[in-house]
């Protein structure tokens, strides 16, 4: 295992991550959307989190930037990263599969926007945002850099921190009952834990 071996799966794992969501993102176009939170705020974290995944790791396997934050590469380690690359695509397209034409981007509510409680909702209630974690993770095990390494989870826990509140405030006003009987089952990002 080498550096660019560990740059070209990142950049693999990225690709087919972005071909697992272009499917569902292309069906849940058609579907109209009731109500939307999406704004300046949901912009700017989205952007963040873009280019902390993408943007960052792709100057650092171009220029090799920043050099001084640089850390032995261990094949061990490595190997933890594609497993956990892995594990994080099988969770995203999961997590998209299993709710369809409810899906968005964004803080939505579709047209006929169901509460779905199966597959792996009925463990965790946000299983996308753990995919996004596994990712980030597994950009901090591939990229033998601290910085390009460790932006991914930056990125990530920004988008959560100041997402999820909404979210989940969203999800009770318009299920109600139904989303807070929900809560108590589910834990939010690992299942029976967090």
């Amino acid at each position: 295992m080498t550096t660019g071996a560990c740059e070209i799966i990142w950049f693999a794992g990225l690709i087919a991550w972005y071909a697992i969501r272009y499917p569902f993102e292309r069906r849940a176009k058609k579907v109209a959307i009731s109500k939307s939170h999406f704004g300046r705020r949901e912009s700017v974290l989205l952007a963040i989190a873009f280019a902390c995944l993408w943007i960052v790791p792709g100057v650092y396997a171009l220029t090799g930037f920043p050099r001084a934050l640089e850390r032995p590469l261990v094949p061990g380690i490595a190997y933890l990263g594609v497993a956990t690359l892995c594990g994080a695509l099988w969770l995203f397209y999961r997590s998209h599969r299993d709710l369809g034409r409810n899906w968005s981007i964004s803080l939505e509510i579709r047209n006929e926007h169901r509460l779905v409680t199966s597959g792996v909702y009925r463990l965790i209630r946000h299983p996308m945002y753990s995919s996004f974690f596994l990712l980030a993770f597994a950009q901090l095990l591939l990229l033998p850099n601290w910085f390009a390494g460790a932006s991914g989870l930056v990125g990530i826990g920004l988008l959560y921190a100041f997402r999820i509140r909404q979210e989940e405030r969203m999800m009770l006003d318009h299920f109600g009952a139904d989303y807070r009987d929900c809560m108590p089952r589910t834990k939010r990002l690992i299942p029976w834990v967090l």
